[in-house]
């Protein structure tokens, strides 16, 4: 039996990378050692890092004006760093919120300056469905360093495609939807994301920034954390995640072998639409999400009678098709599909939920 893993992160990785990685675990490069094993600062892997930086800026066409950083502390280590980064000098900053990960990036960011939310998601009361309201961004708004929103929030299931218009820098949350589909570099001041989702596993995060962004006032902020120490030592000011970013690494060599982002963009998009098919077809499963900003990677939806949760997810689980629980948070269920995630995978999941569909008749419950 195939087992296909729908985890939301640490999410799947592609098993050609972890092949690899294991033949190469106790020798790397004829080194007599792993990856692990050696120094930070040796020829072997500094070539790795450089490899790793260009492999970043060919797939996402990265402009020349931006510096590519592996940071430290994950995803939520960029929510502080980012307002010590920036917000000196009695800065502010405009967050706009669309789901948990978006209010946790604001909520830390008020802990160290002066920070404005505004909501972009509306609930109609009858039929609980969400969608976005993208917020005309002017300058009458106030003065801001950046605004900061989250492209794609995995709990809810919730996508914003749509490119924001601001007088300000841009700076996106893209932990989960990075490396999903080709991206205009140039609108965002600067994008990050942790690497447990498309990248890799969990211990670092990738930022993009334009130069430019790393002359605005910092507040004090850890020289782990500093972004313009970080590019001026090229992400070796310390010792680097070594694994994480040994894994990441032969990642990016995958996505290019693959065709690149184009490739991705193609399978990730028909992955989705089987998927959603499955819930709009049939009145056993609902999703709650504006078909306008349903989310690629993380497809969320509910049984329309909750009593046979239960029992979708034994036979989900009996099938090899893991990980299906939606977020503690927010209950249901949720299909993360990420770069890994091969088509099979969004047929398999397809055919048992008609399958359970057909076995399991029920009316939408009120």
């Amino acid at each position: 039996m195939t087992v296909y893993n729908f985890s939301a992160g640490p999410a799947m990785l592609p098993p050609a990378v972890m092949q690899e990685a294991q033949q190469e675990f106790l020798d790397w490069q004829q080194q007599g050692a792993s990856v692990m094993e050696i120094s930070h600062r040796s020829a072997p892997f500094l070539a790795l890092m450089q490899q790793a930086e260009h492999d970043v800026r060919a797939l996402l066409n990265v402009p020349h004006d931006y510096d590519v950083l592996f940071m430290h502390g994950g995803a939520r280590g960029q929510f502080a760093a980012i307002a010590q980064n920036f917000l000196g000098d009695g800065g502010q900053a405009l967050y706009l919120q669309s789901g948990l990960w978006s209010t946790m990036a604001a909520d830390e960011a008020k802990r160290f300056a002066e920070v404005v939310t505004m909501d972009m998601v509306q609930t109609c009361s009858k039929t609980h469905i969400k969608q976005v309201v993208l917020p005309a961004l002017t300058a009458d708004l106030g003065d801001f360093r950046y605004v900061h929103y989250c492209p794609n929030e995995t709990l809810e299931g919730l996508s914003i495609d749509d490119e924001l218009d601001s007088p300000w820098p841009v700076i996106a949350d893209m932990t989960s939807c990075l490396f999903e589909r080709p991206l205009n570099i140039s609108q965002f001041g600067l994008i990050y994301a942790g690497a447990q989702k498309n990248i890799g596993i969990a211990g670092f995060a990738l930022v993009i920034v334009r130069r430019d962004m790393l002359q605005l006032p910092p507040l004090p902020v850890a020289s782990i954390m500093d972004y313009r120490i970080t590019a001026a030592h090229h992400s070796i000011y310390n010792t680097p995640t070594t694994y994480a970013v040994y894994l990441a690494a032969k990642i990016f060599q995958w996505m290019l072998a693959q065709g690149g982002l184009a490739y991705f963009a193609d399978v990730n998009q028909r992955k989705a639409e089987l998927v959603y098919a499955a819930i709009d077809t049939s009145l056993c499963y609902r999703n709650q999400v504006a078909t306008t900003h349903r989310s690629r990677m993380n497809v969320t939806f509910q049984l329309t009678d909750p009593r046979q949760q239960s029992a979708f997810l034994a036979a989900a689980e009996k099938a090899g098709l893991k990980a299906l629980t939606g977020h503690r948070l927010v209950g249901g269920c949720r299909a993360s599909m990420y770069n890994a995630m091969p088509l099979e995978g969004a047929e398999a999941l397809v055919d048992l939920m008609r399958h359970f569909a057909q076995t399991n008749p029920t009316e939408p419950v009120a």
